[in-house]
């Protein structure tokens, strides 16, 4: 069906001209400019989202957090979860990457990042590293460039379940050696409590609510876009309030970008060499290199709420992953598109 579909395609008048036009130029995304809005609105209004402010950021960052996950429970496919629990070869290289080789690359470039970055910086490029895989658009691009979706998402949601445990538990590693000592077992119990135990609600009442999410799928991705966005807008206002941004020089900032940038492009590279020298189909490749390379936002901002707390440089913390989303985004939608076309080319 497919060959046919791409033979009628090509057949087509239409699709022949737009293909001679060029490519069709896509909207903005709107939710990279909510959180340039989200952090405007902090610099502008920070007292709100403070602590101690009328959004009362302590009880509703908590709240935030575990309605996303439910959500995530409700939406996810425990069919399609299943169904790639098998190819565990994939499974290693992704988790791997994720939490093996990014968070050792991390620690090797600290002594770099400590002579020209602030304390703050440095620890949110690590957290970029520690961080698990997306979820959504790792299945979605997946899907795009014709890959294995099952294995998608079974590594995405694998990733989030690993995170909780490890990904503090590298953040530690780092912050012991500046002098700090985070409690680790009370972080892993938040993060369970705000973060595993919706999600398993979320499954528990996909029987009686799943039909209703999917349905409703633009509105339940709207919902958890939108809190998202506020946990970002929460996350800046402590930051500005304390004048942490205040020696923050653009140059900074403009590291953390190319920062960003090299550690999506090393970890692109790691990932397919390793799928190379294990012969992985196709398909099961371009799973690993999506899920393998990526780091969610969408799971970061919240744990970051939850590890690092009401510290007034969030802001400076989040920086990095919210650099690197953007980033990930952009490289990753080029190469869907690219090796759909290849691959809709040898049907």
């Amino acid at each position: 069906m497919a060959a046919a579909a791409g033979t009628l395609g090509r057949g087509c008048p239409c699709s022949e001209r737009k293909r001679r036009r060029g490519p069709v130029m896509k909207k903005p995304d709107w939710f990279l400019i909510g959180m340039l809005v989200a952090a405007l609105c902090a610099w502008a209004f920070p007292s709100a989202g403070a602590g101690g402010g009328w959004l009362r950021p302590e009880l509703t960052v908590n709240a935030g957090v575990a309605l996303i996950f439910f959500l995530h429970g409700l939406l996810l496919s425990f069919a399609a979860l299943r169904a790639g629990t098998v190819r565990w070869p994939v499974h290693l290289v992704v988790q791997g990457c994720t939490f093996v080789f990014f968070p050792l690359l991390g620690l090797a470039l600290l002594p770099l990042l400590d002579a020209g970055l602030s304390p703050e910086l440095v620890l949110g490029v690590f957290f970029v590293c520690a961080l698990p895989s997306t979820v959504s658009s790792s299945v979605a691009m997946t899907a795009t460039a014709r890959g294995n979706v099952p294995v998608a998402v079974c590594n995405a949601t694998l990733s989030s379940l690993i995170g909780v445990v490890l990904t503090p538990l590298w953040i530690s590693v780092v912050t012991a050696t500046t002098g700090q000592r985070l409690p680790l077992g009370e972080v892993i119990l938040d993060l369970v409590l705000w973060m595993v135990l919706p999600l398993a609600v979320g499954q528990l009442l996909r029987p009686l609510l799943g039909a209703f999410a999917q349905r409703h799928k633009a509105r339940v991705n709207l919902a958890d876009r939108l809190v998202i966005l506020l946990l970002v807008y929460t996350s800046f206002c402590e930051s500005v309030r304390r004048e942490v941004w205040s020696g923050q020089s653009p140059w900074a900032l403009l590291g953390v970008g190319l920062l960003s940038l090299g550690l999506f492009f090393a970890a692109l590279a790691a990932v397919r060499l390793v799928c190379r020298l294990c012969k992985l189909p196709r398909e099961d490749e371009i799973a690993a290199i999506f899920c393998g390379s990526k780091k969610t936002l969408a799971a970061g901002v919240p744990m970051a709420q939850l590890i690092f707390g009401a510290t007034p440089a969030l802001g400076l913390i989040l920086l990095p992953i919210i650099v690197y989303h953007q980033l990930q985004l952009l490289v990753c939608s080029v190469l869907a598109s690219r090796w759909a076309q290849r691959d809709q080319a040898t049907d």
